[in-house]
């Protein structure tokens, strides 16, 4: 998650309109990258490290087989 800092360099003048039309951005990307940025993402809004994500609780769940009469 250090790999991002913000670049106080880089401004360019806008509407906001222009601000908010973040689809252009995206749509320009790889869906590779669009992927790497939703990883991201879901490890800030979850609280997780990047790479590692949580596994999966699986005591939650049960298994039963259904009656096929």
């Amino acid at each position: 998650m250090s790999n991002f800092r913000l670049d106080r360099t880089a401004f360019k003048a806008q509407t906001a309109k222009e601000a908010s039309n973040h689809a252009a951005y995206y749509k320009s990307l790889t869906w590779q990258e669009r992927l790497k940025i939703a990883n991201y993402l879901n490890s800030i809004a979850f609280n997780y490290p990047e790479n590692e994500p949580p596994r999966m609780d699986k005591t939650a769940f049960s298994i039963r087989r259904r009656n096929n009469g």
